[in-house]
């Protein structure tokens, strides 16, 4: 979850020929599989997609992340570049201690990640749907785990197995204090 405030301001109202003036406002903020379904339902596009977001976009999907409540929409437009910097940076951090080894020459998948394709993943995984509301990156770590721990496991090469073996019998002999 990420805090961020956004300075008050002063508009100006056409309807009312009359000045609006709003406070400071904090919000806290979660970037999850429900804030990127909410902006996927009104946008009708993928979030994750490889293209930029207007800023326009970028604005409403941190109203989508906003779990503070009664907001009012006229604070959302008072977000500077700095802050959606922020947000995107707090959108693009791990937030998980796992790491995966990139394998030598394989191609990513070209599959479009959408919110529905998501959830699919959440149930054909068995993972429990209060995980939507983690922070999404976390979420897609778990699926990668679990895809990982649910696949076939690769054989080591000849070599590889022989060196392993090799390493081990070391190991063994120091702690035994033996020569073999």
């Amino acid at each position: 979850m990420l805090q961020i405030t956004i300075p008050g301001c002063e508009y100006y109202d056409e309807e009312t020929s009359s000045f609006i003036t709003t406070k400071d406002q904090t919000l806290q903020i979660e970037h999850s599989l429900v804030s990127l379904s909410k902006w996927e339902s009104k946008w009708e596009k993928p979030f994750l997609a490889s293209e930029l977001h207007t800023v326009e976009e970028s604005i409403d999907y941190i109203r989508c992340m906003t779990i503070t409540q009664n907001v009012a929409s006229l604070n959302y437009r008072a977000i500077s570049q700095e802050i959606l910097d922020e947000v995107n940076e707090y959108i693009s951090k791990p937030m998980s201690a796992t790491w995966f080894s990139k394998s030598k020459g394989g191609r990513g998948s070209r599959e479009i990640v959408t919110a529905e394709l998501i959830y699919y993943w959440m149930i054909a995984l068995n993972i429990p749907f209060e995980c939507q509301k983690w922070h999404l990156n976390r979420l897609m770590t778990l699926i990668e785990v679990c895809n990982i721990k649910n696949g076939p496991q690769k054989k080591m090469s000849k070599r590889d197995t022989m060196s392993r073996n090799r390493t081990l019998n070391a190991i063994r002999r120091q702690q035994m204090q033996t020569k073999g």
